[in-house]
């Protein structure tokens, strides 16, 4: 059994699209293959067919190897719940709450965790891909690391550096990440990638060549900058607008925002324009407001009151759409029975568009599911804690719940102008995604467009990222670096 690694000398520097690219060539060549990473902090996370919750980016690189994505491919989930605690993930399963000194004193528990894991996969199949985090040379954090070249270690296989040159900089991170390993890291890392790159390659010929002498290490890749629909890495999203178009999409940028991921199927829709917002103001004249899921519910729906989002929200004319902690927002209450974010027992006014109460209760909810909505076919999961009551108007009709037959309904909604719904990537279903868009195409008098099956161009996109990667990777060399010469 064999296996790579993929390490960036900053985090965005682009190891998940790597790693992702590496799955599916490998896979293309009749190679099984297995995407890990120890440990991710991300708020963005996906719930697999058992229930269980793992990072996002795992979930590409799984789906890039045409496998069933697992939880043991991201053993440890971090999703930060303040500025300094984050709940810790075993598993596929919520642990605890713990502060950063918390954690450090814990992590040496998981290592063998860890270990028994990477074995049991590594067994099924030809070649791993694993995935680091943040940057190798975090000095003030090497102590028994779990993800980077500790894990590497741990796995003892080969190390591929990935570095950004969009940023600037390319050569002293590069020289500066390797020079802060220990010397039997660096003799570890085999290959370093330069991403992102603009412009004509011969240009960068002298840097690589002496990038190459300081280091010993040879440059096995230049990657051009690419237009790649697919999830954006883990933590490192750039708020922004996607595009110009007829229809304007605003999505609050809560303080605690988590699962934005939801709305990435917009990025297909060539007419339509998302935009994160922070204040009542940067509205305008938008089609559709989206009330965001939420790792702290009750703090940012606090803050969206203060920003003065209320009343914004209730006298909107276009469409208002909430997703878990946003749908949960838009009821007229919210208890915290157990004292989960606030004091036990605390009652928070909602913004009292549905009569919906939500109670923080119980064990968190994390399961897949697929069904209709308002007639037409949807799919996603929910991954949310406390449970919702007083549905008067429930729009979705869950029929699936982890494989298995249900008759279930989910959410609220007044007329054809608030939405609210558990069900995260909802919006991924182009059924649904193409009715609501069309409600707005009508309103405006813009003609009907259909939108694009999610499944099918995701497919397409990592086609096209192996692609690029393989006319630009030194293949050869990476395939004796994992024993298949």
């Amino acid at each position: 059994m064999a296996g790579i690694m993929v390490v960036g000398t900053a985090s965005s520097a682009g190891k998940s699209l790597t790693a992702a690219a590496l799955c599916r060539i490998f896979n293309n060549n009749g190679l099984r293959v297995i995407p890990f990473k120890a440990q991710n902090m991300s708020l963005n996370s996906y719930v697999t067919m058992e229930g269980l919750e793992m990072g996002r980016a795992q979930v590409l690189q799984a789906q890039a190897g045409r496998i069933e994505p697992s939880a043991l491919m991201n053993p440890i989930l971090l999703k930060p719940t303040s500025d300094r605690k984050s709940q810790v993930i075993i598993k596929g399963k919520p642990y605890m709450n713990m502060d950063a000194v918390e954690y450090y004193e814990f992590k040496p528990q998981l290592k063998a965790m860890i270990k028994e894991i990477y074995n049991e996969l590594q067994a099924k199949c030809d070649v791993m891909v694993l995935e680091g985090a943040g940057s190798p040379a975090e000095i003030n954090l090497k102590d028994d690391d779990l993800v980077n070249m500790g894990m590497a270690e741990m796995a003892d296989v080969p190390v591929l550096l990935v570095a950004d040159i969009d940023r600037g900089g390319v050569f002293a991170s590069i020289y500066g990440t390797i020079m802060l390993l220990e010397e039997h890291e660096r003799k570890r890392i085999k290959g370093i990638i330069i991403n992102k790159f603009r412009g004509d390659k011969s240009i960068l010929q002298g840097g690589l060549d002496k990038i190459e002498e300081l280091t010993g290490i040879p440059v096995v890749g230049v990657i051009p900058f690419m237009n790649i629909k697919l999830d954006e890495e883990d933590g490192a999203t750039h708020f922004n607008c996607t595009k110009g178009g007829d229809i304007d999409i605003c999505v609050i940028k809560t303080p605690r925002i988590s699962n934005f991921t939801d709305f990435d199927a917009f990025r297909f829709d060539e007419d339509v324009n998302v935009r994160y917002i922070t204040s009542p103001e940067e509205v305008g004249y938008a089609d559709m407001i989206v009330i965001p899921g939420s790792k702290n519910t009750i703090e940012d729906l606090r803050w969206l009151k203060r920003a003065g989002f209320e009343e914004v929200i209730k006298k909107f004319k276009g469409t208002v759409f909430g997703i878990c902690g946003g749908y949960q927002m838009l009821g007229r209450e919210i208890i915290d029975e157990e004292g989960w974010e606030v004091n036990k027992g605390e009652v928070e006014r909602g913004l009292g568009i549905f009569n919906t109460i939500t109670v923080f209760k119980g064990e968190k909810i994390t399961t897949n599911v697929e069904g209709t909505a308002l007639g037409h076919k949807i799919y996603g999961y929910e991954i949310h804690s406390g449970k919702t009551f007083n549905n008067e108007n429930p729009f979705v009709k869950i029929n699936t719940k982890q494989g298995e037959m249900v008759d279930y309904t989910d959410g609220e909604h007044v007329g054809d102008k608030y939405f609210g719904t558990y069900i995260h990537g909802i919006f991924d279903s182009n059924e649904f995604r193409e009715f609501i868009l069309n409600r707005i195409r009508r309103s405006k008098n813009l003609e009907e467009k259909k939108s694009v099956d999610l499944r099918e161009r995701r497919e397409e996109e990592l086609e096209k990222l192996a692609e690029i990667y393989k006319d630009n990777l030194d293949m050869d060399y990476i395939y004796k670096l994992i024993g298949r010469d």
